[in-house]
């Protein structure tokens, strides 16, 4: 469990430095250059690496059993999370409705998982991220502003996006099959 909340710690630190600590983040670009990037790039994947190890290590500690209904709720919830991730990169009015895109969709993502897994790991990785999120949005809203919600939108915009956002969650469900985990009922 040690590697899984070192791993969480790491996410943090990395995330929430630019965010949080703009000035410090520009004087170390400032003195390392470009290899700043490299550094938290590789800080980052770190980060990832220990998360995954310490989720699949630890050991099952049940908090609280799920009830099955909640299946559905966590795939609807997981579209939508796919829907507000992908938005931001997507000329389609969703993304003028949500100024943090990613983070809501991330936001999304945790709670869903949190329906479904009432083990002591998936609290800690979950929940953690979900925390992060939080954090990362009051910090970006405080030091840039809310930003606009002006970007140019099409009516195909919306259209790819949405046939997007289906295929992305189609691959995550096979993914998770992929890895053992079957994420529909039934």
């Amino acid at each position: 469990m040690m590697m899984l909340i070192l791993g969480l710690v790491l996410w943090f630190a990395t995330h929430l430095f630019p965010i949080w600590a703009p000035a410090q983040r520009a004087a170390m670009t400032q003195s390392m250059g470009m290899a700043s990037k490299g550094v938290m790039a590789v800080l980052t994947l770190i980060a990832v690496a220990l998360m995954v190890m310490g989720y699949q290590d630890a050991p099952y500690i049940g908090i609280w059993t799920p009830p099955a209904f909640l299946t559905h709720l966590n795939n609807l919830l997981m579209l939508v999370a796919v829907l507000l991730f992908i938005a931001g990169n997507i000329p389609s009015v969703i993304r003028n409705k949500v100024r943090h895109p990613q983070l809501a969709g991330t936001k999304a993502w945790a709670v869903a998982h949190l329906l479904v897994n009432g083990d002591l790991a998936s609290v800690l990785l979950f929940g953690g991220i979900l925390a992060w999120a939080v954090l990362a949005l009051i910090g970006s809203n405080k030091r840039d502003g809310k930003p606009p919600l002006d970007k140019p939108a099409t009516t195909m915009g919306l259209l790819i996006h949405l046939v997007a956002s289906v295929v992305v969650f189609g691959v995550v469900a096979y993914a998770h099959q992929w890895a053992g985990i079957w994420p529909f009922p039934g």
